[in-house]
């Protein structure tokens, strides 16, 4: 018997192009599973067969518990009756008791054919699907085999795989026998075996397609750094050149747009914005909003955001149909885009230059003329005042060491001061708000002087309020305001 194990190991083996530990594995399942049929079906039986003779040895294990968790005979044993046999076994070991071997001839065939064959099936697909990946190629090509649910299953070479119907360009009309070509986005190991997961609309397909038609970005002369979709509609990439002599957006371009054009064709029609990439983030965001012409353009690091002035005229196309063009440029740049014409800059430095003039005459004692050339030479808040280095403000003319000390001690005091106030405010600051996802120490100050100390107090603010007490824009406190209430749901 142990002989003919050995020779049917070695054959399915052969056959199926796949591991004899595979096989061995597959064997084991079969003869435990039939095992369990004549004991009981949720026994725990598990097989060993050994890989140099043939021969196998059957075993049963129960599961020590907890006396009170004693549910189940058939698979687990309570620690008071396990401790009968051998005092020192702990909750969670398992008692082992060997089983006669069943006679292989003998086993249901069919149900052990079953199991053998589904376990090299399964290890057929995990064997193509590896060598898939070893080729390292991220654009799938095939036929769309059939549609399911919505979903296209795409065969290609020996793998199968599935395009969802979220993940296809949105208006395309699949059918079956397309040839089609997808990103492959991601493996689902699931209980059915590996899944090929495709995409049609994220952004790295388009950063592959022009990898495929660009061979200049494979000789590394150039590079995508970059790309956002709304996919079917328009989307931006952005290129950089690791060669002087070679200009990537023409490069991407193509001869007569060939190279684009051929890209495009391929994910329905896209309009694609090619925006050379830069290091600078205000240059890469103004290129990124092209076509529209930017003024100028202020940077926030603190708030990654960037306040960017259009003319009237150029501001429709800055923004774009249903404000696709800052948006795809945000998406590309990372940075939060804040766009406006001259006048609306023009009353917004207005109003913080106000808002500014207050904040020096009220809390450093000052008259307007002075607040005013500390704003003209770029301060803005109380740390600046207290801490830009002596030398630099010695140049302001206008200004003496003994008024530059007496500002800069002033600014020193009221910053003390608040602090600790804002201290004594996060005192009576419940932990439970304290420790929200999303809050920090600063914000959790201004919420107790307002009298926001609890989690659920927090819970009860609007979004608008929020944003009045804190200064975080409306998604940031929409979000906050929903973990607050999470609680209450549970």
């Amino acid at each position: 018997m142990s002989r003919e194990m050995l020779l049917l190991v070695d054959a399915l083996a052969r056959e199926k192009n796949v591991a004899k530990e595979v096989v061995f594995s597959a064997l084991e399942s079969a003869l435990a599973s039939a095992t369990k049929k004549r004991i009981h079906d949720e026994a725990d039986v598990w097989v060993s067969i050994d890989r140099n003779t043939g021969n196998y040895e059957s075993f049963r294990r129960w599961q020590v518990v907890a006396d009170a968790d004693y549910l189940n005979e058939a698979n687990q044993v309570p620690l008071s009756e396990a401790r009968k046999d051998d005092p020192n076994v702990e909750v969670g070991d398992y008692l082992e008791e060997a089983l006669e071997p069943i006679d292989f001839g003998r086993i249901g065939a069919q149900a052990a054919k079953q199991v053998i064959l589904q376990k090299i099936r399964d290890a057929e697909r995990e064997q193509i699907l590896n060598d898939f990946l070893e080729r390292k190629e991220h654009i799938v090509s095939g036929t769309i085999k059939r549609i399911e649910r919505g979903n296209a299953i795409v065969e290609a070479g020996k793998i199968e795989a599935i395009l969802p119907r979220d993940q296809m360009i949105p208006k395309e009309n699949l059918r079956v026998g397309d040839r089609v070509k997808a990103y492959l986005l991601r493996i689902d190991r699931g209980g059915r075996g590996p899944q090929i997961v495709l995409s049609r609309t994220a952004p790295e397909f388009i950063i592959r397609l022009f990898e495929l038609e660009v061979p200049e970005i494979e000789e590394g002369l150039m590079e995508i750094k970059g790309c956002a979709r709304d996919p079917g509609l328009r989307a931006k990439i952005a290129v950089k050149s690791n060669d002087p002599r070679v200009d990537p957006i023409g490069t991407c371009v193509g001869m007569r747009g060939s190279r684009v054009t051929a890209v495009r064709n391929e994910v329905g029609g896209e309009h694609i914005d090619i925006v050379l990439w830069s290091a600078d983030p205000a240059q890469f965001v103004i290129g990124a909003l092209a076509p529209a012409e930017v003024i100028s353009i202020v940077v926030d690091e603190d708030k990654h955001a960037m306040d960017v002035v259009v003319d009237e005229a150029n501001l429709a196309v800055a923004i774009g149909r249903g404000g696709q063009n800052v948006r795809l440029a945000s998406e590309l740049t990372g940075w939060t885009i804040n766009l406006m014409t001259q006048d609306e800059s023009a009353k917004r430095l207005e109003a913080e230059t106000a808002a500014t003039r207050v904040l020096f005459m009220e809390k450093l004692d000052l008259d307007e003329e002075l607040a005013d050339l500390l704003i003209a030479e770029g301060f803005s808040t109380l740390e600046e005042v207290a801490y830009v280095p002596l030398a630099e403000m010695l140049e302001i003319e206008g200004l003496d060491e003994e008024l530059v000390n007496e500002l800069r001690n002033r600014a020193r005091n009221v910053l003390l001061t608040e602090a600790i106030a804002a201290e004594e405010q996060l005192e009576q600051v419940s932990e439970d708000l304290l420790t929200l996802e999303g809050m920090d120490h600063d914000m959790a100050a201004k919420l107790a002087s307002h009298g926001v100390r609890t989690r659920d107090d927090l819970a009860e603010l609007a979004v608008d309020e929020l944003t009045d007490i804190t200064g975080i824009d409306a998604d940031k406190a929409k979000a906050l305001i929903l973990k607050a209430r999470a609680h209450w749901f549970e």
